[in-house]
């Protein structure tokens, strides 16, 4: 019988706890300069990962050459791509929506530059500083419906990443999108992380706190801001929202292969939203990671063991379910609860390209089995990216090519799973989490999200209906997001 280990109360007060210390790993792994500076390139991808893309390309190295042939298929990553930016984007119900201008415009930017650093050649790197030049230089706002907290989380995390790989560009105007950055994204993801858009903390499923956690800490790398990081660090091991840890992995199952099972929150809910959380944990873990903080084996590898379980669970297997139990509403307003008792329905076919990061930090540089998810990084194998998963947004959620990026091989492993981190300077107590401007729209704008963009993803990539993940929503009078 699978036993439950471990559990944490869904219903915590609203806040977030500021001014915690990054642990920074071990000898053998990546650390931050000495001088206190963050290394640079240092989000999803280091110089070493970028010449080992290079390199193995060159040579006609597998499973690169399919990563690389991917990228160059896709219709983004072809320079001369043109702009289109807005001075505003709206992205939620009862808006005029554009923001997908924005994220097809990101993922040209970031797939250009990525192109660049494989061949070398210099229209790939001009295309990505065009696109990102003109959009620091006309963006003035993210605004929306509640979405727009969305927005800013994606978006802002996606664009670190792209301008993250241009930054040294003779012709990249680092101040300019540093600033737009912080103000425009990081400034408005910080303030959901505090403030939840005035709802209850657990109103928000735990997509909604990666998307920002995500941003605050790519902003925060971005733009050498130390107390960023170390509040979305702590809010990762400590935060009361849906996104910490322990409350997006709320159970843990020992009694399984590979060290355990780590129950997925949003398996409760649907299969798409659970592939977002864990490809933004991940994500989130790497950038860490590439600056010496290891979130990965934080509490005893929690992530691999929730990780684990979403990968067992999408590709059809049985896997245990504790009931959980969410409020709901806005504070001082109106309120509910809901509570999930069984794990949502799945389709095998569904994929996002999540899996070959996770992967390939766990099995090749730490040396950990990780059954489950092997096979499903094996199985969505050569990764795509931004345009090959459908044309809706949810197809552009996370920036992809996993296959050419994260591959590695063993012997590139980087300390070992037991290795302890160590101090960082503690972020001064007094830091504190920036505020947005005007928060807007509270009340019945609090889950005011589109379905439309969850439907008309799975179908583009084949899939007729999320089972009884959508069947579940409907019968909660829900929308999907």
């Amino acid at each position: 019988m699978t036993r439950q280990i471990s559990r944490r109360n869904l219903l915590k007060s609203s806040g977030v706890a500021v001014g915690a210390a990054a642990g920074i790993a071990a000898a053998g792994r990546p650390a931050a300069a000495a001088d206190g500076a963050f290394a640079h390139p240092g989000l999803l991808h280091t110089r070493t990962d970028l010449d080992r893309m290079a390199a193995r390309v060159k040579a006609g190295a597998a499973p690169y050459s399919a990563g690389f042939a991917r990228l160059t298929a896709n219709r983004h990553a072809q320079s001369g791509w043109q702009a289109r930016p807005q001075a505003v984007v709206y992205r939620g119900s009862d808006t005029p929506e554009n923001y997908a201008l924005l994220y097809n415009d990101i993922h040209a930017a970031y797939q250009n530059a990525l192109r660049y650093h494989v061949t070398g050649e210099s229209e790939y790197a001009d295309t990505a500083v065009a696109v990102l030049n003109a959009w620091s230089s006309t963006l003035t706002a993210v605004n929306g419906s509640a979405d727009r907290f969305l927005a800013a989380g994606l978006y802002g995390y996606q664009f670190a990443n792209a301008a993250e790989l241009v930054r040294d560009h003779g012709d990249f105007e680092l101040a300019r999108f540093q600033e737009m950055l912080s103000k425009l994204f990081g400034a408005v993801s910080d303030d959901f992380l505090v403030r939840h858009n005035g709802a209850v903390v657990s109103n928000y499923w735990t997509n909604w706190d990666l998307a920002n956690m995500a941003c605050v800490l790519a902003t925060g790398i971005f733009c050498d801001d130390r107390a960023q990081v170390a509040r979305a660090v702590d809010y990762f091991k400590h935060g009361d929202g849906l996104g910490a840890i322990k409350n997006a992995i709320p159970v843990v199952y020992d009694e399984e292969a590979d060290g355990g099972l780590g129950e997925w929150l949003e398996a409760g809910r649907d299969q798409g939203h659970a592939l977002l959380g864990v490809g933004l944990m991940g994500t989130f873990c790497e950038m860490a990671w590439n600056q010496g903080i290891d979130l990965y084996g934080y509490d005893d590898s929690r992530f691999l063991k929730g990780a684990q379980y979403v990968a067992k669970w999408s590709m059809g297997g049985q896997v245990p379910f504790t009931a959980s139990t969410r409020r709901k509403g806005a504070i001082g307003g109106w309120s509910g609860s809901e509570t999930v008792t069984a794990a949502a329905g799945v389709d095998p076919a569904m994929t996002r390209p999540v899996w070959a990061m996770i992967a390939n930090h766990y099995t090749r540089r730490r040396g950990l089995p990780a059954t489950y998810v092997t096979r499903i990084a094996a199985k969505s194998a050569p990764e795509g990216g931004g345009g090959d998963y459908g044309p809706n947004s949810g197809g552009y959620d996370q920036l992809g090519f996993g296959t050419l990026t994260f591959t590695r091989d063993r012997t590139e492993a980087a300390g070992g799973s037991t290795a302890s981190p160590s101090p960082t300077a503690s972020t001064p107590a007094s830091a504190s989490a920036s505020s947005s401007p005007s928060v807007m729209g509270k009340g019945d704008d609090l889950a005011a999200t589109g379905s439309g963009d969850v439907v008309g993803w799975t179908a583009a990539t084949g899939i007729t209906a999320l089972a009884g993940g959508l069947l579940l929503l409907r019968r909660r009078g829900r929308r999907a997001d």
